[in-house]
C-alpha cells in the first residue's frame, strides 16, 4: 500500500495526528537528505489535509444542546459564530 493510500485509510483522526508526530521528530532531528525531508514534508502536508477533513466532518455533525425554558432539550445545530 502507498503512502497515500495509507492516509486515506485513517480510521482516526487520533492515528493521523500520532503518525504527524512522528515525521515532525524526524524533520526536527536534521539528520535526513533534502530529498527524504522533502518526501516527509509531502506526507505531512498529507496528513494536515486528513486532519482538517476530519475536523471538518465533525464540526458538521457537532450539535448543541439547549435546554429551552420549559425543560425540555432541544438539539440545535452547532453554529461557531455563537
Amino acid at each position: 500500500m502507498n503512502y497515500k493510500a495509507k492516509i486515506l485509510s485513517m480510521k482516526s483522526f487520533e492515528d493521523a495526528i500520532s503518525e504527524l508526530k512522528v515525521i515532525i521528530e524526524k524533520l526536527e532531528n536534521g539528520n535526513l537528505s533534502l530529498e527524504e525531508s522533502l518526501t516527509l514534508f509531502e506526507k505531512g502536508t498529507q496528513l494536515i489535509n486528513l486532519c482538517h477533513k476530519k475536523l471538518n466532518e465533525v464540526e458538521k455533525r457537532i450539535e448543541i444542546l439547549v435546554e429551552s425554558p420549559n425543560g425540555a432539550v432541544l438539539q440545535k445545530e452547532f453554529d461557531i459564530e455563537e
